[in-house]
């Protein structure tokens, strides 16, 4: 095995979730933790984790990729994977498997239990994402690189902007702006709505084209090197009438007096009370139907959950979105989000794209 790396010292860390759980080893079978843990980016493979051994467990596409990117033994297997975890349980004389209960399918789970009936299985919820909420320095600044590479795209896409263009149109230029910039791809399809559309905050988009004097929701997000950034722009195409820039100006007042709560020691559902109380002194709090954000690192979604009842007390190091909204049917919806690192003093804004409503 290889010197001490950040990926060793991330399943040292795990260790801890292992002794608690009163298991010997530890099968790691969901793909953004078996990255995290090993540094494999394929899209086949496991991690059985030991306190004397790594094992990365892979099919031969990935021969020459696994040896390259991982810190851990590499087994290469011709044939059903969890075979050859078998194998090592077995080979290990292991009575006791902790597995993912979050990520390992049933299917995976039942043939575990059938090639090891000796075994017993033990179900641990959440341990490498709960690991994975605080990210590193070298995690941070991927992430704020694949912010700044998001902000580029949306900067790029408005320039070629003129209405009449579709959704889907638009939606495919802030796409292939991310790719011609570096991105791995989106981290998400990208949602574009328009007009009435705008009041549904996960809208496909649609071949409706985009007409004069309405609102204009993005939301996306770029994957740089497997990390994902997130933001949300409204803008208006024209005209908008006073009560959907009143609209605005309260989701913006909200966002910012969510992100000035930001800190640690701060609770989730501080964060989030902070941005629902503004909209309450507008009238709109009840029009505001999601939580105020989400952590995001490997994916685009990870904890802490921003919302009324995660009391997880934010911490440096972690990196989340602030997102506030509100949808009024028939009319439109206003969402402005940013990615947000948690640092020692507070919240620092990674989204570098301004936040003025801008006319197009």
């Amino acid at each position: 095995m290889k010197g001490s790396t950040e990926y060793s010292e991330r399943r040292n860390k795990l260790l801890v979730a292992l002794h608690q759980a009163r298991a010997q080893a530890f099968l790691i079978t969901g793909l953004p933790s078996v990255r995290y843990l090993s540094g494999f980016t394929g899209s086949d493979g496991y991690v059985l984790l030991t306190t004397e051994r790594s094992i990365l467990i892979t099919d031969p596409r990935y021969e020459i990729q696994a040896a390259q990117e991982s810190d851990c033994e590499v087994r290469i297997v011709k044939g059903p994977l969890l075979k050859e975890v078998a194998t090592w349980v077995r080979r290990f004389r292991l009575t006791a498997l902790a597995v993912e209960q979050n990520r390992i399918g049933f299917d995976e789970y039942t043939e575990l239990r059938a090639a090891l009936p000796k075994v017993r299985l033990k179900p641990i919820s959440g341990a490498v994402e709960h690991l994975r909420m605080i990210k590193s320095a070298a995690e941070v600044a991927t992430i704020k690189a694949s912010v700044q590479l998001n902000s580029a795209a949306l900067e790029q896409a408005l320039k070629s902007f003129k209405p009449s263009l579709s959704e889907v149109d638009f939606a495919a230029e802030i796409e292939y702006r991310m790719r011609r910039l570096g991105a791995d791809g989106p981290a998400f399809e990208t949602i574009v709505a328009s007009g009435a559309r705008t009041a549904l905050p996960h809208a496909h988009p649609t071949d409706r084209p985009i007409q004069p004097d309405q609102l204009l929701l993005v939301d996306m997000g770029a994957r740089v090197a497997g990390y994902c950034s997130d933001m949300t722009r409204t803008h208006a195409v024209g005209k908008l009438n006073p009560k959907v820039r009143r609209m605005y100006r309260a989701v913006l007042e909200s966002q910012l007096a969510a992100i000035d709560s930001v800190k640690p020691g701060a609770t989730c559902t501080a964060v989030d009370r902070a941005a629902r109380d503004v909209l309450r002194g507008y009238g709109w709090d009840r029009l505001f139907i999601h939580s105020t954000g989400h952590g995001l690192g490997l994916e685009i979604h990870e904890g802490p959950r921003v919302g009324r009842k995660d009391r997880t007390k934010l911490e440096a190091g972690m990196v989340i979105t602030i997102e506030p909204g509100v949808y009024l049917e028939n009319v439109g919806g206003i969402r402005i989000e940013d990615t947000v690192a948690v640092t020692k003093s507070g919240g620092e804004v990674l989204t570098p794209t301004g936040k003025e409503l801008v006319v197009l």
